[in-house]
């Protein structure tokens, strides 16, 4: 099991699971240093005391399908502790009172880079780290290599959205010698998922084995792409996330250094993440409408419906053959004679 003995400011959502005291002197100073249980609060408690809003906006929010934990919409009354990971509209949610975490991981082969705790071989799990924390990207489960874990949601899309131009690299062995033209048919750009693979950067090491440079992060990209010239990847491992390189043997971690950090803000300074990723209010400008209400359909109703046809006796059943009027005239073409 991971060492977490530098990991001791673990804030009130932890308890002892030795003493069973959750005081936060206690738990740095308790010897030896013990195993940590969770404490579990409601989900709209710990939005409300983070500052994000009140319970009651909680529970709409969360009726609403806005939030979700570990990727799940909660009920009501859902509890999360400090390990699981909440999001309202997608983002990432994290008390402002926390000092984030970053850290490096080699992760092995037969881990799931997923936080959800469904997975026996979920990543969160395997580390065992006393604080909430997530993947940056991901790997497949029979790849390994290096990953960045964090409690940080404001790095993440702008080291992983390939138009920002993060370099990951990878060393692939396949399951036979590659042909000469090999390494420049692979940085040319390979059809996959219904698009070309952006330009990349290839060199042989062996007659089968090879590095790769991505600068974009497609679906088991590389199995893929090996895969259309006729080769399937036998190992694959990430060496490499922009300036920091793989120093760790499979299964360890460690927290990034102030080096490391101070090199991978300055790359990201300028980076685009979520918020300027997404398109701003389009919405409205496709409601070719009135605006009047009678023209939206009611909830649960959808557009096709909501436009009724007209009956071929009138517009009433009291007023058949006088156009719905109370002592109107009769209307031509509507009605019977008796």
């Amino acid at each position: 099991m991971p060492d977490h003995s530098q990991g001791r400011n673990l804030g009130l959502l932890w308890s002892c699971a030795e003493c069973g005291l959750n005081e936060p002197e206690h738990l740095r100073s308790c010897q030896p240093f013990p195993t940590f249980t969770p404490m579990s609060v409601r989900i709209n408690k710990y939005l409300s005391e983070i500052g994000l809003c009140s319970r009651r906006e909680a529970d709409k929010w969360i009726e609403l399908g806005r939030v979700t934990i570990n990727g799940r919409k909660p009920g009501p009354g859902a509890k999360v502790t400090s390990r699981d990971v909440i999001r309202v509209n997608g983002a990432i949610v994290e008390s402002p009172d926390d000092d984030h975490t970053y850290l490096l991981f080699n992760k092995p082969t037969g881990i799931v880079t997923t936080t959800e705790s469904s997975e026996k071989d979920n990543i969160i799990s395997y580390i065992n780290y006393p604080k909430r924390i997530f993947p940056v990207g991901r790997l497949d489960k029979m790849s390994e290599g290096l990953i960045i874990l964090t409690s940080d949601g404001d790095i993440v899309n702008k080291i992983l959205r390939a138009g920002n131009n993060h370099e990951k690299e990878y060393e692939v062995t396949v399951d036979k010698p590659m042909s000469p033209d090999f390494a420049e048919k692979m940085s040319s750009g390979v059809p996959i998922l219904g698009q070309v693979t952006k330009k990349c950067k290839v060199e042989v090491i062996t007659p089968t084995v090879f590095k790769i440079v991505l600068k974009q992060g497609l679906n088991r990209q590389i199995r893929r792409m090996c895969e259309h010239f006729g080769y399937e990847v036998l190992k694959l491992k990430r060496t490499r996330i922009m300036h920091v390189s793989l120093d760790l043997p499979p299964g360890q971690f460690r927290d990034m250094t102030s080096q490391e950090l101070e090199k991978l803000f300055e790359l990201i300074k300028d980076s685009k993440g979520t918020v300027e990723k997404k398109p701003a209010k389009k919405k409205p400008t496709q409601n070719k409408s009135s605006n009047s209400k009678s023209d939206k359909p009611k909830s649960g109703q959808s557009g096709k419906t909501h436009f009724r046809p007209k009956s071929k006796s009138g517009g009433g059943k009291k007023h058949p053959s006088r156009g719905g009027k109370p002592g109107g005239k009769p209307v031509k073409g509507r009605g019977k004679r008796r």
